[in-house]
């Protein structure tokens, strides 16, 4: 018996895949509530495409998302693939003039969403031919019912799939505009099976895996590990309203593959924290304390590659068997296979916290115009804090001026409508042009340093990469959600923070403030000392000449979408540095003013000498 040859689109993986087990549940909602087999799943891809070309979508035409994470939208989006149209969601907080952009950059010609976002949709006055409500009906838009009614008795379904080619665009990612208008990076059939070929090839995607839907379906990396799985692989998805509730819902699904950015881990190591902090039980928590003191030896260990001792191996086994493979199946990891963090650097003690209590995590790098992950390892390889190998097929090179250039079959085609910005970052070679600075080892892992024109030239000519730091300082500061360091033609480096929004009402109430705002808590003293601690603590990570030696706590959040950072998190160094300029100004004054502080060892309120 000849071996099939692999899918040439993911339409063709998608039927393949759907005939497996068509009585297995390949979508499901938090406590199963609401389910759907691969046989419903395949019946209503049929229907939508047979709508959608009823409204007149045609192969090469454009169908834009807009919802939250729910079962209703794996139909949809894979039905839209197979009439060969590009489907794309859209970040849901994005507002109307940025709508406007996008929907007219991509061409959309009909748009699928949620009732609440139909006016913002009519508000933007893109040229769409129809909207389709899923959850409603407001005048002047079609339902869900509707949109299936829409079919042609005669429509061929076979045919419609078929016909799509593999360099066919699948779906636009606008990229988060830290640098100007955001762009849509085009991914084709053949960049988004390539792509999960390869992190199979690494990682290992079983027909029947868990994982989560949380993330935006705007955003790659959601895409990539649920929605692409699972028409290639088979993945089951659960879909997760809310990022937020992650947590909560992975005791109920038990995920066998995980994906997650670092804030995502990072907020995880500390609930449970808080919870062993907080158990009544005093024999229990002094067991749980232990455990975690034992994984805490094993982590530091792995970190720093190196093998642990005889006896730790021993306690840590003890310590597992106890206690530690409890605290998994409490948290609901202890079914992983293998875990991810990408998006942005993670901190150093993170990855030991986890690799520590059994759950280590693999870091990839990559972007959306490398259709994700472009470099990856499997966690077994124990490289923590490397961003694995470039995956198979791809090559890369570093440009005179150490930029990493990567070429091969996971390169976009090409930004939507944007031919200048395209041949900018792809050369008549083919060379995508990273923007990042990576440098690789011996045996081919790779370390992300920083963006290209992020890295920080001190007075002194000491380049720097801000990543680095940050991670050194957020490693070591729970409080603080995200910072931003200065230093760039300065004596030294210094800070600019803001507290995580989930943090501020719980932190507030332990420390009986009258309001639960950023403000009065960057104006608590005791917030203040624990905030220089900690930025104490990360700066011992740090190069004397890296070191933050004062810093500010901004009282405002930073919302996605906002002034000072992107959708997916990213800052927005430039805007931050023209919007805060007054407050960047008093870091470096020669008499600081009561806002500015510097770090303390010792978790007394810290001073704001001048610096020498």
């Amino acid at each position: 018996m000849t071996e099939q040859a692999p899918p040439a689109t993911l339409c063709e993986a998608f039927q393949r895949i759907a005939a497996v087990d068509p009585d297995a549940v390949a979508l499901r909602t938090v406590g199963g509530t609401q389910t759907l087999t691969w046989r419903e799943y395949a019946a209503q891809v049929r229907q939508v495409a047979a709508g959608l070309a009823g409204l007149g979508v045609r192969r090469g035409d454009t169908v834009s998302l807009m919802m939250g994470n729910r079962v209703e939208f794996y139909p949809l989006e894979v039905g839209a693939q197979h009439v060969g149209a590009t489907s794309f969601s859209v970040y849901n907080t994005l507002p109307a003039e940025q709508l406007t952009y996008l929907f007219g950059n991509a061409g959309t010609k009909l748009v699928i969403c949620e009732e609440q976002y139909v006016e913002r949709i009519r508000a933007s006055g893109a040229a769409i031919e129809h909207i389709v409500c899923i959850d409603g009906h407001p005048e002047g838009t079609l339902s869900a019912d509707e949109l299936l009614a829409a079919a042609d008795p005669d429509f061929d379904f076979d045919a419609s799939w078929r016909a799509v080619r593999p360099d066919d665009i699948v779906t636009l990612i606008y990229t988060s505009g830290t640098t100007g208008t955001p762009k849509g990076v085009e991914m084709t059939h053949t960049n988004l099976l390539f792509e999960a070929a390869a992190l199979d090839g690494v990682l290992g995607v079983q027909f029947g895996d868990r994982i989560t839907s949380y993330l935006p379906s705007a955003h790659i990396a959601d895409r990539t590990m649920a929605l692409y799985n699972q028409e290639v692989f088979g993945v089951q998805v659960t879909t997760v309203p809310e990022a937020p509730a992650i947590g909560a819902a992975l005791a109920d699904v038990r995920p066998t593959i995980w994906a997650a950015v670092p804030r995502v881990w990072e907020k995880l190591k500390a609930a449970i924290e808080l919870a062993v902090t907080g158990e009544p039980d005093e024999l229990r928590r002094a067991a749980l304390q232990w455990a975690l003191g034992v994984a805490a030896q094993r982590g530091a260990a792995m970190l720093a590659h190196q093998e642990p001792s005889v006896e730790l191996a021993a306690e840590w086994a003890t310590a597992d068997e106890l206690v530690l493979s409890a605290l998994r199946a409490k948290i609901g990891l202890d079914e992983l296979r293998w875990a991810v963090s990408g998006a942005a650097p993670i901190p150093g003690e993170t990855l030991s916290f986890f690799a520590g209590i059994g759950i280590p995590i693999a870091e990839v790098w990559g972007m959306s115009e490398l259709s994700c992950a472009a470099s990856s390892m499997h966690p077994r390889e124990g490289r923590l804090g490397t961003v694995g190998k470039l995956l198979p097929g791809l090559e890369s090179r570093i440009a005179d001026d150490g930029e990493f250039l990567v070429r091969g079959p996971l390169v976009m085609r090409g930004y939507r409508k944007e031919p200048a910005k395209t041949a900018e970052t792809i050369d008549a070679d083919g060379w995508l042009h990273t923007g990042d600075i990576l440098k690789e080892d011996a045996e081919g892992y790779l370390r992300v340093v920083d963006r290209k024109k992020e890295l920080i030239i001190s007075a002194g000519g000491k380049n720097m990469s801000p990543a680095n730091i940050e991670n050194a300082i957020l490693g070591a500061c729970p409080l603080i959600g995200a910072m931003v360091t200065i230093g760039d033609g300065r004596p030294y480096n210094t800070a600019l923070m803001v507290f995580d929004a989930e943090s501020v009402a719980p932190h507030a109430a332990a420390l009986g403030l009258q309001e639960a705002t950023p403000a009065a808590l960057a104006a608590d003293p005791t917030v203040i000392a624990r905030i220089a601690a900690g930025v104490a603590e990360g700066n011992t990570k740090l190069s004397r000449v890296e070191q933050i030696k004062r810093f500010q706590v901004l009282p405002t959040l930073w919302e996605p979408g906002g002034d000072e950072v992107t959708l997916t998190m990213k800052l927005k160094r430039r805007p931050i540095a023209a919007k805060y300029a007054e407050e960047i100004e008093e870091l470096y004054a020669a008499e600081p003013s009561p806002r500015v502080h510097e770090p303390s060892s010792t978790g007394a309120a810290p001073s704001t000498t001048a610096v020498g």
